[in-house]
């Protein structure tokens, strides 16, 4: 009777370890996006910045300067 038990126990504690490591899974898949997401959005800009703002600043001197 005891082995049954600790069987048991032991596939309900296995199944609460797979659902935990789901769980952590979809967390990391979740930060990894958001981390992607802000770099793509934050630090990409930062080395597009410089381009474009000299590109205008040709633009919009270059009329004035003859």
């Amino acid at each position: 009777m005891p082995e049954t038990s600790l069987e048991t126990k032991l596939v309900e504690l296995q199944a609460k370890v797979d659902a935990i490591y789901t769980s952590v899974e979809k967390t990391r898949k979740y930060f990894l996006w958001t981390l992607i997401i802000t770099v793509g959005m934050v630090v990409l800009p930062l080395f597009v910045l410089p381009f474009v703002l000299s590109s205008f600043l040709s633009s919009v001197t270059l009329p004035a300067g003859f």
